[in-house]
C-alpha cells in the first residue's frame, strides 16, 4: 500500500530510560543527527543554546525541550519525537532517569513496543536501570535492547562491555522478559548508533538504528476478544441512536451479535459509522459508532462484547501498581478508579509487598511511597468488567485519582486470577541465571535460509492436528527446512507427564509447551504444534513469548459430530462409557480462535488438501520459500 509520501511502513514506538546522566537524551539526538532527522532550523537553535551554556554542540537538546531541562542538563517530562526512515517510522519517548520522575517512565512505557535502557559503562547497573527493567517487565514489554553507552570512556573495552552485560543479566533473570539484546555504543561520538563502529572490531552485531528497523512492533494491538468500552451516547434526532468510542480488542461486523454490561441487554449491531463512512467491520484501535437494532439504554461506561466471550466481572481483584503522587498510599480512603471509560470509588484492601529495587524482590511494606511499585488488593464500589492486563492492556489497565485533589495518585495493572507471581518469584536455586544466547536467532535464521516461526494448530480432538503437524513437517523437513514437531501426547508422556486435565492443569500444560516451542524458535526452527489447547488465555499467552508474526495460530476446525465419528484414540467412545472425564467438546469447554490467521476446515476436505492449504498459508507469510 501506499501513500503520498510513497510506500507505507509501519509505525514503532519505543521509549529511552537509564539512570541520570547515562545519557539517553544524547543517544537520541545522536540517532535523530546521524539518520538525517534533525531540520536545519533544530539543528541552528540547539548550536545557539549550547553556546550559550557555554559548551559544544550538545545533541540532548533535541528531546530536552523544557527550559529547566536545558538549564539543568537532566530530562524531567517525558519528551516525544518522531522521526522516519526508508524501512520505517518511529515515535521516541525520552524518559527521565531520576528517581521522583519514574512514573513518568511508566506513562512512556504504556504505549511503547520496546524499550533502550542505556546504561553507563563506567558504572555498570545502577538502582535506577534495575527500577526501570523492572517496570518494563511489569507492563509487559516483550522487547528490550540494553545500550551500554559511554564506550569511548572505558577505552572501548570488551571485557567491561561484557561484565556490564553479565550484570545486568543477573539483575533480569527472573523477570521473564522474551527478548533482551545488548550492543556496546558511544551516544557522544555515534559509535553502533546509526552505523557500526570501527572502534569495537569484536562487536559483531548490529548498530541501535538496524535493531529498531527490524524489531517487531505493534505490541499493543490487542487481538483477542471484542471489547468496546462506550464511550459517547450520539442522539442527534430521534431517528439516530449511536454508541461511539474506540474498539480496545477484538473485532465486529454489522450483524454481529452482542450483549452490553453491565445490564446484560442483547441485540445486534446494526451498522458501523466511521469518519470515512459505513463499514463492514472494524477491529482493534479504531475508533467508531456502533448502532444497534434495538433501542437499548446504554451510557458512558458500558461495555460492549460478544456473549460467547465474556469478560471477568469482579468487585475485588489483586493488581500491581505504581505509585505516583508524594503523599503515600492509605488503605483507608476511598480513590476513584478510572478504567475504561468508567469511574468507580475504589479502596486499596491490602498491601502484599513493595518491590525492592536493590534485589527486585517482593519486601513487606505497610504503605506504598512515590515510585513504590507494589502487589495490592482492591476492592471497588460495583463490580467491573476487565481482563487480565497481560491478555488486554486496555481492559486490565486502571489509574487511582484522589477525589479530592482531581490528581492522579497511582497507575494499576490487574492481575489474572489465581496467576502465578512470576515477576518476585524465587529462583530454586541461588546459582540460577539468565545467560543470553550463544549464538543469537537472526544468525541462525541466515545461515538456515528462512525465518523462525511458532505454527500453533488447536481443535478438537480428532480434528486432524497431528495429521497435518507431521505432514507439514515432512514436507517442509525433505525440503531442507529446520524444524521440529511437538505434540501433546508427546509431552505428556514426558515434559508434562505429572499434569491432570483440570483447567489448571491443562493451563500449565500449554504454558510449559509454549516454553520448549520458544527455545525451538529461538534455535532458528519452524516448530509445529499440535495441541487442542482448549482456551484461548492459554494461547494468547504463548503469542506473547515470541515477536510479533511469528505465532501462527492454525484453527484446524472440525464439528464436534465429525470428531466423534473419527475418534482416532477411542478417547470420545471411552468419554460416553465415562472412563474419561472432562474430555474437550464433551466434558470440557473449547473456546475456538477468534482471529486465527489460517482456518483449515478438515470435514469439508481432505487432509491432503489441508496440508496444501497451511504450505500455501506459510509462503504467503514470508514463512516458506516460493516453490
Amino acid at each position: 500500500m501506499t501513500t503520498p509520501d510513497g510506500p507505507r511502513v509501519d509505525l514503532l514506538r519505543f521509549l529511552t530510560a537509564g539512570s541520570v546522566d547515562d545519557g539517553k537524551s544524547t543517544l537520541v539526538g545522536r540517532l535523530l543527527f546521524d539518520a538525517n532527522a534533525i531540520l536545519d532550523d533544530q539543528l541552528a537553535q540547539i548550536e545557539r543554546t549550547s553556546q550559550r551554556l557555554d559548551g559544544p554542540t550538545d545533541l540532548s537538546l533535541v528531546t530536552d525541550g523544557l527550559r529547566a531541562e536545558r538549564e539543568q542538563k537532566i530530562t524531567i517530562d517525558v519528551a516525544y519525537r518522531y522521526f522516519k526512515t526508508t524501512k520505517r517510522r518511529f515515535i521516541i519517548a525520552d524518559t527521565p532517569g531520576h528517581v521522583q520522575y519514574t512514573r513518568n517512565m511508566v506513562t512512556g512505557a504504556s504505549t511503547a513496543d520496546l524499550a533502550v535502557i542505556l546504561v553507563d559503562a563506567s558504572k555498570g547497573v545502577l538502582a535506577q536501570s534495575r527500577r526501570h527493567v523492572f517496570i518494563a517487565a511489569l507492563l509487559g514489554l516483550p522487547q528490550v535492547i540494553v545500550a551500554v553507552n559511554k564506550m569511548d570512556l572505558a577505552g572501548y573495552s570488551q571485557m567491561r562491555y561484557e561484565a556490564v552485560v553479565a550484570e545486568f543479566m543477573a539483575v533480569s533473570a527472573k523477570l521473564g522478559i522474551p527478548s533482551i539484546r545488548f550492543l556496546p555504543v558511544s551516544a557522544l561520538a555515534g559509535d553502533n548508533v546509526v552505523a557500526r563502529s570501527e572502534n569495537m572490531p569484536w562487536y559483531s552485531g548490529a548498530a541501535l538504528l538496524e535493531l529498531l528497523e527490524s524489531a517487531p512492533a505493534a505490541r499493543r494491538q490487542a487481538i483477542g476478544e471484542f471489547r468496546f468500552p462506550v464511550q459517547y451516547v450520539i442522539r442527534p434526532h430521534q431517528q439516530f441512536r449511536g454508541y461511539a468510542g474506540t474498539i480496545a480488542s477484538g473485532a465486529v461486523q454489522a450483524g454481529d451479535e452482542i450483549v452490553v454490561l453491565p445490564s446484560g441487554q442483547t441485540t445486534r449491531v446494526d451498522s458501523i459509522e466511521s469518519y470515512d463512512g459505513t463499514l463492514a467491520q472494524a477491529s482493534s484501535g479504531e475508533a467508531v459508532v456502533l448502532t444497534t437494532t434495538d433501542e437499548l439504554d446504554m451510557s458512558r461506561g458500558d461495555l460492549i462484547v460478544h456473549p460467547r466471550h465474556l469478560p471477568r466481572s469482579v468487585s475485588a481483584f489483586d493488581a500491581d501498581i505504581c505509585w505516583m503522587h508524594e503523599t503515600p498510599l492509605a488503605l483507608e480512603r476511598a480513590y476513584v478508579m478510572l478504567h475504561t471509560t468508567q469511574q468507580v470509588q475504589a479502596h486499596v484492601t491490602l498491601i502484599h509487598h513493595r518491590i525492592d529495587m536493590d534485589t527486585l524482590d517482593a519486601a513487606p511494606a505497610e504503605s506504598l511511597e512515590m515510585n513504590d511499585v507494589g502487589r495490592v488488593s482492591i476492592s471497588a464500589g460495583r463490580a467491573i468488567h476487565c481482563d487480565a492486563y497481560n491478555v488486554n492492556a486496555v481492559m486490565g489497565g486502571f489509574v487511582l485519582v484522589d477525589p479530592q485533589s482531581n490528581v492522579t495518585v497511582a497507575a494499576g495493572m490487574i492481575r489474572p486470577a489465581g496467576d502465578v507471581d512470576r515477576l518476585t518469584a524465587t529462583p530454586t536455586s541461588d546459582n540460577v541465571r539468565w545467560s543470553s544466547w550463544n549464538i543469537p536467532r537472526d544468525e541462525r535464521e541466515r545461515r538456515n535460509g528462512h525465518p523462525a516461526a511458532v505454527v500453533w494448530l488447536t481443535g478438537l480432538p480428532g480434528s486432524g492436528k497431528t495429521t497435518i503437524a507431521r505432514a507439514v513437517e515432512r514436507r517442509l523437513f525433505d525440503r531442507g527446512y529446520q524444524t521440529m514437531l511437538l505434540d501433546g501426547d508427546q509431552l505428556r508422556h514426558g515434559l508434562c507427564g505429572d499434569l491432570g486435565f483440570s483447567p489448571a492443569e491443562r493451563a500449565e500444560n500449554i504454558r510449559r509447551a509454549g516454553e520448549a516451542a520458544r527455545l525451538f524458535f529461538e534455535q532458528g526452527s519452524l516448530v509445529l504444534c499440535a495441541f487442542v489447547s482448549p482456551y484461548r488465555t492459554d494461547r494468547n499467552h504463548v503469542r506473547a513469548l515470541l515477536p510479533k508474526g511469528a505465532f501462527v495460530e492454525v484453527f484446524v476446525n472440525a464439528p464436534l459430530e465429525t470428531c466423534m465419528q473419527r475418534d482416532p484414540k477411542g478417547l470420545y467412545a471411552r468419554a460416553r462409557r465415562g472412563e474419561v472425564a472432562q474430555l474437550t467438546g464433551l466434558g470440557a469447554p473449547y473456546e475456538a480462535p477468534m482471529e486465527a490467521e489460517v482456518i483449515l476446515d478438515t470435514d469439508r476436505s481432505p487432509i491432503d488438501h489441508s496440508v496444501e492449504e497451511l504450505l500455501q498459508a506459510l509462503t504467503a507469510r514470508g514463512l516458506l520459500r516460493g516453490s
